[in-house]
């Protein structure tokens, strides 16, 4: 089966999308961005891939006769079952790893003590995995290291005060040892995993229910299906470090432009707000790029500057935005800049102003600042489509809507659940086009 992949390498989240001949998205893949890229690159491309597999079954059980009810909690126990055993797995090499890193002066005459602690740390880890895969579990985050870690800190406390060893050693352990884990994604074959996943469901629950006849013989088959990497596109703030040669790379601008006109064919103008950069850009009826606009150096405004003031109010990033939301009396926030932004932000609290109020004056800030890229790139045209990581956060758009229909009236606003995609959606599309464009591939 031939796919084309795109990937978009942003500063904070690298994404990755498989689309198949008819451009269909058949899988989805996303990780936190690296200092290495490539691996960041190759851990959303396996992720695509196993969302891509998911999409498969789905399609051959509904062939077979399955029902959608019970098809989606098949495939949701299969899932939680799979990410279970791949985060087992790199919790594995994640504690061979922080044992070996139990050398040297600062524990000479606590290494065996700091040995059994970390032991008895990835014991009770292991012990609790099952809960975080467990129906109904929320968890903030499905990245390793962020599930790891949470879990890690709070159990190197317990475990530390216990043996009477110093907190702060088993935490530089982790330190050192996630980077070498995360830079090493798990080896084992997906095939094999998909298997192994297949047979706990089913030694757990002997009458799965799909209405297909035969589950297990159906996944066999559908594992036995190849996909082809056909053509590979990158884009994004890491472009540039990959060894792509140029013609299988594209500017973000172009693949936000095209990407956006496939989720929405009608969209004139978009808005990007990344990590490390806001973009505004206008596309005509095929998706291509007539004019952009973009912030200057300062990533003001951006995915990053959020990070920053979550970091200063002790925050997780997904909690600003329904925080922000509480708030009836927005602040006026002087600046963006985000050198200045934790000076500013300490001086409006010790005044007591209320959290929620400078969030929700933030968020409109940050807006405010999009909608004047926005402007200088030709205004708001026709369909909006707003893009990015920015765009699943419910406080800016409140913002977004509040500002595009302030300035230009009623507009038909578009927000994709998916939304994060958009560049790697472009991206993708660009591979099949090349691919297509190529003697081979007309031949095809």
């Amino acid at each position: 089966m031939k796919t084309y992949v795109g990937i978009d390498l942003g500063s904070t989240t690298t994404k990755a999308i498989l689309i198949d001949e008819d451009r269909a998205v058949i899988g989805r893949g996303i990780t936190n961005s690296r200092s290495n890229y490539s691996t960041a690159a190759r851990v959303a491309s396996e992720e695509a891939r196993i969302d891509a597999r998911f999409t498969l079954f789905r399609r051959a059980l509904n062939a077979g006769g399955g029902k959608s009810g019970e098809l989606d909690e098949f495939l949701g126990a299969l899932e939680r079952s799979f990410r279970l055993l791949q985060f087992l797995e790199q919790l594995g090499d994640l504690e061979e790893t922080c044992r070996g890193q139990v050398k040297g002066e600062r524990f000479a005459k606590v290494e065996d003590a700091v040995r059994e602690a970390i032991v008895e740390i990835f014991k009770r880890l292991r012990e609790e995995a099952p809960s975080l895969y467990a129906p109904g579990a929320k968890r903030k985050s499905d990245f390793f290291r962020d599930i790891a870690g949470s879990r890690y800190h709070a159990q190197a406390e317990d475990v530390a005060r216990a043996a009477a060893i110093p907190y702060e050693l088993l935490l530089n352990v982790y330190d050192k040892s996630i980077i070498e884990v995360e830079n090493r994604p798990p080896s084992g074959g997906l095939s094999d995993k998909f298997r192994q996943a297949l047979a706990r469901v089913l030694a757990a629950d002997s009458a799965v229910k799909t209405g297909s006849t035969d589950v297990p013989k159906t996944i066999e088959k559908t594992l036995d299906i190849d996909l082809e990497e056909t053509y590979l596109v990158g884009t994004g703030y890491g472009r540039v470090t990959l060894p792509f040669s140029k013609e299988h790379i594209r500017s973000e601008i172009l693949c936000h432009g095209l990407g956006a006109h496939m989720m929405y064919p009608n969209t004139r103008t978009v808005l990007d707000i990344g990590g490390q950069d806001t973009k505004g850009i206008q596309i005509d009826a095929n998706g291509i790029v007539e004019n952009f606009q973009m912030n200057d150096r300062c990533a003001a405004g951006c995915g990053r500057y959020l990070g920053y003031i979550a970091d200063e109010m002790n925050m997780g990033l997904h909690e600003l935005g329904p925080l922000a939301m509480k708030s009836n009396r927005p602040a006026r926030i002087n600046s963006t800049c985000t050198v200045f932004a934790g000076a500013e932000l300490r001086d409006r609290l010790s005044l007591g102003e209320k959290r929620e109020d400078i969030l929700a004056g933030l968020h409109r800030s940050i807006i405010l600042r999009a909608i004047s890229i926005i402007s200088r790139s030709g205004g708001v045209t026709s369909e909006f489509t707003f893009t990015g990581g920015v765009a699943k956060n419910e406080a800016a758009v409140r913002e977004l809507k509040k500002v595009i229909k302030e300035n230009y009236g009623d507009v038909t606003i578009n927000i994709d659940p998916e939304s994060i995609y958009t560049g790697a959606l472009g991206a993708a599309e660009f591979a099949r086009r090349a691919h297509l464009e190529q003697p081979e591939g007309r031949a095809a």
